[in-house]
């Protein structure tokens, strides 16, 4: 393996720096990320692929014709985004730096924006209730903002923290899935008390789950990149105090 300095020259290409990095198959993450996003999306997309809204899986609210269009919009882009994400966070793909570029574009203004601003106004009026609106809404701010920033960090060549901001943005591209996982075990876990804590209400029951499932779905993935991230700072303030008590003594 090549080592490469803390800090490498900047190339004057206008790319960022390349570092070297462990080989793919030493990212045991990435094969069962990929895989389930493949799977994510082969069941999810069908149903918006035939312009159907029956076969929607969402209801449409009432008096609301443009939520059915926004909803497919939501989730086309949005499978955008997962798919050049997972590219973006590949470390053999990130030392590809024109290919890294051109598909971190994509991912803007191809995947993000268009995604997150639909899914902003079809979030607001969620059939599932006001629980789950507020987290909707919550989210898609969120992905959005941590996604300009993300870029405009590298447009300014800030690529620390361009790495940083993107990491957010592809916690919330991947909450979807995470969000999916928390409402079947919410859904298993709170099924018995139907008749009990929900009065026999089936709506109350959906909307709890609904709610619950919406805000764990992002919340929990993005406190986890939270506690990632200072780790990393954390080690990395170690090792410069370390060196700096070595340069002290020398």
């Amino acid at each position: 393996m090549v080592t490469t300095t803390e800090n490498p020259p900047t190339p004057p290409t206008g790319d960022p720096p390349v570092v070297a990095h462990r080989r793919w198959w030493r990212r045991p993450w990435m094969a069962p990320l990929g895989f389930v996003a493949v799977v994510f999306l082969v069941f999810s997309l069908p149903p918006y692929l035939t312009g159907d809204p029956a076969a929607s899986r969402v209801p449409a609210p009432p008096g609301f014709p443009a939520y059915y269009p926004l909803l497919v919009a939501h989730v086309l882009f949005a499978s955008v985004a997962m798919v050049t994400c997972f590219l973006q966070v590949w470390p053999w793909f990130r030392q590809r730096p024109v290919a890294h570029r051109y598909v971190g574009r994509t991912y803007v203004f191809a995947g993000v924006l268009p995604a997150g601003l639909a899914g902003l106004v079809i979030g607001a009026v969620s059939p599932f209730g006001p629980v789950i609106a507020v987290s909707n809404v919550m989210l898609a701010l969120l992905w959005l903002s941590f996604t300009v920033v993300g870029y405009r960090m590298a447009r300014r060549r800030r690529f620390a923290d361009h790495r940083r901001w993107m990491t957010r943005s592809f916690a919330l591209t991947f909450s979807i899935i995470t969000n999916r996982v928390w409402s079947v075990v919410l859904f298993l876990t709170l099924s018995p008390h139907l008749e009990t804590t929900f009065k026999g209400d089936e709506t109350m029951l959906i909307m709890t789950v609904a709610g619950l499932g919406g805000w764990l779905g992002w919340t929990v993935p993005l406190l986890a990149v939270e506690w990632w991230l200072e780790r990393g700072d954390a080690a990395r303030r170690r090792a410069r105090s370390r060196a700096g008590t070595a340069r002290t003594w020398a």
